[in-house]
This record gives structure tokens, C-alpha cells and sequence, in this order.
């Protein structure tokens, strides 16, 4: 199976959402610098991400993304399927029956075994992608990557957030 470079980009954003303080936002155009993509490719993806309340997106010129909810709440699983749909990868089109030895749909009462088998399979996948929190993700990156690239990446997030101002009245 092959995911598209989108799902790649959008775990990468909302992991680094999940570094940004309180309730403040990068902008998309700061995550495609941070990750060298096109500003436009990226905002589908953010924008997929948003309408499937995985980020939030704040409008106004000190606005952009943050998670919609906290990372322990999100799973790759929500991420992928944002990006990619909920369609499962495999979709049996029924091939067996084409051709030209043609039997009625009697021949064909039991389910196609590859159609299971590859069902099983996303089943699996996906059960395992729900599995896998951010929040973790983000664990394992801060405990064991090279400590250089852990400060830099801090430090792009800090540098770039934008704080959003209390709408509260004291």
C-alpha cells in the first residue's frame, strides 16, 4: 500500500501543532517552509485536517492552525483518513467475473477470497494506526532523535507561533 506524500506532510504539522503554547497557531505557510513544500499543496492538506476536526483553523492576520484537541486525542488513524478518505485502499472490483468465460452471479456466491484477505489486511492497519497517538509520536521524537534537531525544531516552532489574544473581558 502506498499513502500520498500528503499524509507524510500532515503528520509532520500536526505534530509540530502539537509543540505550539496555549491556544496560539502557526500559519501554513510556516509549515511548508519548515518541511520545504509548496504553500498551496500543504494548505489542502491543512484544510482536509481542519474539516475533519483534527486542526483548527483560526482566520484573521494572526491566525493559522492548531489541533483541534489535544494530541493524546488525536491517532494517525484520524490523520490518514482525513487525508486519504475512509475508503479502504483495496477495493474489489470483481474481475473474477469478467472475461470471456462468463458464469451468472450463482458461480460467484462465495465472497472473493483476495477481497477478504486484503480486507483483513486494511483491518489490521488501521487497527494499528488507531493506535499510535501523536502524543506519542511527539514522546518518542523528543526522547530519542538527535537533541540537535530536537532544540531546532523547538526552536522554529517558538520563533514562528503566533499567540492568539484573549477574547475574555477581565
Amino acid at each position: 500500500m502506498k499513502l500520498g506524500e500528503g499524509v507524510e506532510a500532515a503528520i509532520h504539522c500536526a505534530a509540530m501543532l502539537a509543540g505550539v503554547e496555549g491556544s496560539g497557531t502557526l500559519s501554513g505557510a510556516t509549515m511548508a517552509e519548515a518541511f520545504g513544500l509548496s504553500p498551496s499543496y500543504l494548505l489542502k492538506h491543512l484544510n482536509l485536517l481542519s474539516a475533519a476536526g483534527v486542526l483548527e483553523s483560526v482566520p484573521g492576520p494572526a491566525g493559522g492552525y492548531r489541533l483541534a484537541r489535544a494530541a493524546e486525542r488525536i491517532t494517525l488513524l484520524d490523520i490518514v483518513l482525513a487525508v486519504e478518505g475512509r475508503e479502504p485502499a483495496f477495493r474489489c472490483g470483481e474481475i473474477r467475473q469478467r472475461g470471456p468465460v462468463k458464469f451468472d452471479a450463482s458461480a460467484y456466491a462465495k465472497p472473493c477470497g483476495i477481497n477478504a484477505a486484503m480486507l483483513k489486511a486494511e483491518r489490521a492497519y488501521r487497527a494499528a494506526l488507531a493506535e499510535a497517538r501523536l502524543s506519542d509520536i511527539v514522546a518518542d521524537f523528543m526522547g530519542t532523535a538527535d537533541q540537535r534537531v530536537v532544540a531546532a525544531s523547538c526552536a522554529f516552532v517558538e520563533r514562528h507561533q503566533r499567540p492568539q489574544k484573549s477574547t475574555k473581558q477581565a
